[in-house]
């Protein structure tokens, strides 16, 4: 979810109208398990010693971390063009006018 939100989720409105144009799936691109490397999962058990069942919350764990952790990666290696701040979600078109723009 959050590599999605750094790398392409973005909602488009028309300037004129403010009807959004990214209303569905063809429009709203979003990351497939396709398009990312298998990798292994871990599990640590740690109970949650605040509450009796000794439970946590979770479903928000993937989106807070990793949307800055990827746009902190882009600007790490578009840094040496000098690119010094780079707005979500970093799609190849506005990797590439940054490029772009440090070139000129």
């Amino acid at each position: 979810q959050g590599i999605g939100q750094a790398l392409m989720e973005n909602c488009v409105y028309d300037k004129e109208t403010g009807q959004l144009l990214t209303g569905s799936f063809m429009d709203y691109p979003m990351p497939r398990a396709d398009d990312f490397p298998e990798f292994a999962i871990g599990h640590e058990c740690t109970p949650c010693t605040t509450n009796p069942l000794g439970t946590k919350g979770c479903g928000e764990a993937g989106a807070i971390g990793s949307p800055p952790a990827v746009i902190n990666a882009v600007l790490d290696a578009l840094a040496p063009l000098g690119v010094k701040d780079f707005d979500m979600p970093a799609t190849p078109h506005r990797v590439w006018e940054a490029i772009q723009a440090a070139k000129a």
